[in-house]
């Protein structure tokens, strides 16, 4: 391990030594997707702008330690070392990371799965946008997240909810059925929880949840027509490779007809996104460390 006995004190610069153990090895994939840095930055930009009402809502103060959990390519990590906050962001894509520290040199970035944080110094926040309902382990997130924060520190999250794309999830069983290739729920990467669900588990772990709301956010999506089939080639893996790859285009385009009634409209397409944010406080003393 290149772990130090001691953390940095700069965690905005890219060139110190990793704190993170779990960061010195590849994390195990959550699902069956291959991240495109470079597509994900250019077509799915509204991931991280969505995601500018979290940064308000954390409020991110200079000189705070924050960890962004599942960092994409890191434009939110860089809006949050803009406040002045001392930052390291975390994913478990290599694509992800490496185009991240393409983007933002002077940040530090780790490979890292966010069920087993061990950083060897407690952070002030713990930050995600849209990541945490790729990770269908929910508890070990929420214990391990625990770890990470002082006492009294905060959790500040947004992630699919209960509902999101209802729609899009019963196309995509529904024509795959009828092509012959029933997807069961394993397929399923998703984890949506509702307000209730999530919050008992915060609860339970340890954390008072201070803050909650689920609402529905239709997100347009950008390529016009191909929009869909777009997102679909993207975020659906997990499900389409239940079908061999010559069947794969027609089964999108059952898919597009089935939607295009309800989310194409004035020739964009649109997702029927419902999002989850909540605020937790770590008001509990922090677990002996493993």
């Amino acid at each position: 391990m290149l772990n130090s006995d001691e953390p940095s004190n700069d965690v905005s610069t890219g060139n110190q030594s990793p704190e993170n153990e779990s960061a010195q090895r590849q994390s195990p994939s959550h699902t069956a997707l291959d991240w495109n840095a470079r597509r994900y930055e250019s077509d799915y930009s509204y991931v991280w702008k969505y995601g500018a009402g979290v940064l308000e809502l954390l409020s991110p103060r200079p000189g705070e330690r924050i960890l962004d959990i599942g960092c994409g390519t890191g434009q939110l990590t860089a809006a949050l070392a803009a406040s002045g906050a001392m930052v390291i962001g975390i994913d478990n894509s290599p694509d992800m990371i490496a185009q991240a520290r393409v983007n933002s040199p002077e940040i530090e970035f780790q490979l890292c799965d966010a069920r087993d944080l061990q950083f060897k110094a407690p952070f002030d926040a713990v930050f995600s946008n849209a990541v945490l309902h790729w990770i269908q382990e929910p508890k070990p997130v929420i214990a391990s997240v625990r770890r990470a924060l002082k006492p009294g520190g905060r959790f500040v999250a947004e992630f699919g909810g209960r509902g999101n794309i209802h729609a899009l999830v019963e196309a995509i069983t529904a024509s795959l059925s009828d092509a012959g290739y029933p997807a069961g729920p394993e397929r399923n990467p998703w984890y949506f929880p509702g307000i209730p669900e999530y919050g008992e588990l915060l609860e339970s772990a340890g954390m008072t949840l201070t803050f909650a709301e689920l609402f529905d956010r239709p997100t347009a999506l950008a390529g016009g027509e191909a929009g869909m089939r777009n997102w679909l080639e993207m975020f659906s893996g997990p499900f389409l490779t239940a079908a061999p790859p010559e069947a794969r285009a027609a089964i999108l385009t059952l898919i597009e007809e089935r939607l295009r009634p309800t989310l194409l409209e004035n020739g964009t397409w649109y997702a029927d996104y419902t999002r989850i944010r909540i605020v937790a406080v770590n008001e509990a003393p922090n677990p002996s460390p493993r």
